[in-house]
């Protein structure tokens, strides 16, 4: 009789963290990225700063984030094609990242952060450049 009570037991553990799990919402706010995740992120948000593709991106990040679980489904998917021009891993860890909810803000944050150090830096530098001109 016991052996029939323990797996009861265990199947109820099982389906109630399978119950647990469908129906988890993650809170509000940017996702905490692990620290591959955040490396990855990080080399992404600065191409864009550097080749002056901020608001473009942001304003296709933030019109397409309903949607950023569909498009992490395609990426997995596009994978195996993928693999010819970017790394497997890097693909799969940008997918995985995408498919958490908060992870296009964090993207956004990001961009934003590395944007307004870009132009605090050429402010800087013209301020520089045009009191080197009136000595």
């Amino acid at each position: 009789m016991t052996g029939k009570t323990n797996s009861w037991k265990q199947l109820r553990s099982a389906w109630g963290e399978a119950w647990a799990k469908a129906f988890h919402i993650e809170p509000p706010g940017p996702a905490k990225p692990t620290a591959p995740e955040a490396e990855l992120v990080e080399r992404v948000a600065q191409e864009i700063v550097k080749r002056r593709m901020a608001q473009p991106a942001l304003l296709f990040l933030e019109s397409s984030r309903p949607l950023s679980g569909v498009g992490a489904a395609a990426m997995h998917f596009l994978q195996p094609f993928m693999a010819v021009v970017i790394h497997p891993t890097t693909w799969s860890t940008l997918a995985t990242f995408l498919e958490r909810s908060g992870s296009v803000e964090y993207l956004c944050l990001r961009i934003e952060a590395l944007e307004a150090q870009r132009m605090s830096a050429d402010t800087k530098s013209s301020d520089t450049k045009s009191s080197d001109t009136k000595k």
